[in-house]
């Protein structure tokens, strides 16, 4: 008897690897953020962000960190959370005078790189989306092409 590991190429595992790793600091730090909220609005705050602001940085981290774990709409999911980087490293981390925020810069935008290569190939064999596509009937066309 095959064994469901045995069914899978060496890429697709190593991809289906990939996807949770890049997704893991996405759902940690939604995670922390959604946990202690009251204490999140207040950083929010200080950094010149407003409350529906934080709060939709949580559910974008925690959906789209899901996304890509999963591999449902993966390659939206992706290109989501990369542009979120991008936007992370212009906005945040610009003191390169600092090595820690030059680092927190070059971090991000490793991680967005990755994200984007994830948004070009998709979510790979192992995925929701793979299973959903390989149905006969019941998905939009639309939906296909984003997955």
């Amino acid at each position: 008897m095959e064994s469901a590991a045995s069914r899978y190429r060496p890429a697709d595992l190593v991809l289906l690897l990939g996807r949770l790793l890049l997704s893991l600091i996405f759902l940690h730090e939604g995670w922390s953020l959604a946990a202690n909220l009251p204490a999140t609005i207040d950083t929010f705050a200080k950094l010149g962000l407003s409350a529906p602001i934080a709060l939709a940085t949580i559910a974008l981290q925690l959906g789209a960190g899901a996304s890509v774990a999963i591999g449902l709409l993966g390659r939206l999911g992706a290109t989501a959370l990369a542009l979120f980087c991008l936007a992370t490293a212009l906005l945040f981390h610009t003191n390169f005078a600092s090595h820690n925020e030059l680092l927190h810069f070059e971090k991000d935008l490793a991680i967005a790189g990755g994200m984007f290569v994830l948004a070009a190939t998709g979510a790979g064999s192992i995925s929701v989306d793979n299973l959903l596509k390989r149905r006969p009937r019941g998905i939009h066309p639309w939906l296909r092409a984003v997955m």
